[in-house]
């Protein structure tokens, strides 16, 4: 009987364990959810429907980049860096300084 008990008592202690953890998952998951939508709501505003689209094409191709190219963009806006909106020329032009910063380094083995 005792060891019924145990068993019992280590389950219920599992089981709200697990509880747990999906209640904080969800909660990481609905915050990432309200930073993404007050995300593109800012991207809304500061960029024109063309830039939008070229940006989303970016996010398509490279998420990690277009994601740092989104938190750089917020930024320069709300620090007044930059003239808003952002057109497509302007994004594009954005884009091209953020390349030639990029330096490739090859290695050759003798």
């Amino acid at each position: 009987m005792s060891s019924e008990s145990e068993l019992d008592a280590i389950r219920q202690r599992k089981l709200q364990e697990l509880q747990m953890q999906l209640a904080a998952e969800q909660q990481r998951t609905e915050q990432q959810q309200a930073v993404e939508t007050q995300k593109k709501a800012v991207l809304r505003q500061i960029l024109t429907t063309k830039a939008r689209e070229r940006l989303s094409r970016i996010k398509l191709v490279k998420p990690a980049y277009a994601e740092q190219l989104e938190l750089q963009l917020i930024q320069a806006a709300q620090t007044r860096r930059i003239k808003i909106p952002i057109t497509d020329n302007q994004l594009k032009g954005l884009l091209r300084n953020l390349q030639t910063q990029k330096r490739e380094f090859k290695v050759r083995r003798i």
